[in-house]
């Protein structure tokens, strides 16, 4: 009964064939990508949550130089009102000049909380160092804090993390090879060579032969139009064919720091005859004090009394057949009643006897 949910959930997991899917569900086409995009600013407005650093104060000053107010050396401004931050979004493909973007603010320095506090104008680049966005705003901050003066703190969610939706603005577009030669290429999200095959014969047997060829177990090239707006056309048509990708490898998935098991449903197994018992100790501590009469000049004496209790279960056997499907296994894995960690074990011992054919993943 220990195992009755874990065994459910594997079987949901992993019972029944594999299923059609579109194209567009199981690849993505090369060159079609989002892009990852970075800027430092300030936020300002905070209500006495903000910092006073090194960085912060030569930022705020760099930031007044550029509006032509220039401070002394020597002055350091009282900025508990202002904090640096990281602002970071990411830019979809084929978005336009004018579009906006969700951008994330996330403090940078000792500032307790961003709430309340607006974005100034943040310059957002790519790998390549070049701007593709610009932004700023009030921002949304989920989380919040209180101090005491005692030092008590109550922090809920993460105050110092906030979003500008809609807070940035397209000023560059990503060229992507979407629009530019013969080919257009479909990259398998779960590389087999397998379905590389399938998915070019279903391509195939919709426009013809030698239209789509496997690259390799992820890569399949397909030929294109040139014309962009056939491209489009082409493209909606084929992301929408039906591929029955195909069977995972015969694997069991452990994770040691959970024990969490999943077996796949390719797994079999070699006659095997697997014996399963335990022993548990149980060590109790109680401590006693010993008391002296008024009279006898005597002391007070703490003393320990261990109790050890030594329990060990009736080993059982169970047979595995040749052939031995998941059912079959998960049945008599149940039958003994084994926990997680037993049942590693069991698996272990069944791999380096050479019984269990499929490949025993430890996570």
């Amino acid at each position: 009964m220990k195992l009755k949910l874990f065994l459910l959930s594997v079987l949901l997991l992993v019972s029944g064939p594999s299923q059609a899917q579109r194209i567009k569900d199981i690849a993505n086409v090369q060159g079609v990508r989002s892009n990852q995009l970075i800027g430092y600013g300030l936020v300002v407005g905070l209500p006495g949550t903000g910092e006073k650093t090194t960085y912060t104060e030569q930022t705020f000053k760099t930031m007044l130089k550029n509006f032509g107010i220039n401070l002394p050396d020597n002055l350091r401004p009282k900025i508990k009102n202002v904090a640096v931050v990281a602002v970071h979004a990411e830019m979809p493909a084929f978005i336009k000049p004018g579009q906006t973007l969700d951008v994330t603010v996330s403090s940078l320095g000792e500032a307790k909380s961003l709430r309340g506090g607006t974005l100034l104008q943040t310059f957002l680049k790519g790998v390549d160092g070049n701007v593709y966005a610009i932004a700023q705003g009030s921002m949304v901050v989920s989380g919040f804090s209180a101090e005491g003066l005692d030092g008590s703190k109550v922090i809920q969610n993460t105050p110092t993390v906030g979003r500008i939706p809609n807070g940035g603005i397209v000023e560059r577009t990503v060229t992507t090879p979407f629009s530019t030669g013969d080919h257009l290429t479909f990259n398998l999200r779960r590389a087999d060579f397998s379905t590389a095959k399938r998915l070019a014969d279903a391509i195939n047997e919709l426009l013809g032969p030698g239209m789509a060829r496997p690259l390799d177990a992820a890569s399949v090239q397909v030929s294109a139009p040139r014309d962009v707006s056939q491209r489009v056309s082409f493209l909606a048509t084929l992301e929408n064919i039906q591929v029955e990708p195909a069977s995972e490898s015969a694997k069991v998935i452990v994770n040691s720091r959970t024990g969490t098991i999943v077996v796949g449903r390719e797994v079999r197994l070699l006659p095997a005859a697997v014996t399963h018992g335990g022993l548990t100790v149980t060590i109790a501590e109680a401590t006693q004090v010993s008391q002296p009469n008024p009279l006898a000049g005597g002391q007070t004496v703490v003393t320990a009394d261990t109790t050890i209790d030594v329990a060990e279960e009736d080993s059982r056997m169970f047979l595995f057949n040749p052939g031995t499907t998941l059912d079959e296994l998960v049945r008599a894995v149940n039958l003994v009643g084994a926990a997680p960690s037993d049942v590693l074990a069991i698996l272990e011992a069944l791999k380096m006897a050479g019984a269990l054919h499929g490949e025993l993943i430890i996570i």
